[in-house]
């Protein structure tokens, strides 16, 4: 039971972290919410690059996968998976072919969101 919480605690904590960067993004620069989706994204590439997102993924499960850090992230070890493979053409198709469930599960659950939802302009 003990081993259960502690799992919890560390997707929590590592997660939340994530999100007070976030959230202070938001409130104290003037970048605009594409520019800080661009930027976790980048720092996982980034972290992923260096050999740091690895452990702290193992560590934190789905507190450091589910953000778009872990996007960037797979996208940098599917490249890099692509390269051992294919060579310089696996470069460009690693990254996409590794993260390519989860762009679709993206879209088919935005599509899902769309149809039940009621659209209106905002004010």
């Amino acid at each position: 039971m003990t081993d259960i919480v502690w799992e919890y605690a560390k997707v929590f904590v590592v997660g939340g972290l994530f999100c007070v960067v976030g959230q202070l993004l938001i409130d104290k620069t003037n970048f605009t919410p594409g520019r800080i989706l661009v930027s976790f994204v980048t720092a996982g590439v980034l972290l992923s690059a260096l050999g740091l997102y690895k452990p702290l993924a193992d560590f934190a499960g789905a507190g450091a996968t589910v953000p778009l850090t872990g996007f960037g992230h797979s996208l940098a070890e599917g490249a890099r998976e692509g390269v051992k493979e294919q060579g310089l053409l696996g470069a460009f198709t690693g990254g996409i072919s590794r993260t390519a469930g989860g762009v679709a599960a993206a879209i088919l659950f935005g599509y899902a969101c769309a149809l039940v939802a009621k659209p209106h302009e905002k004010t």
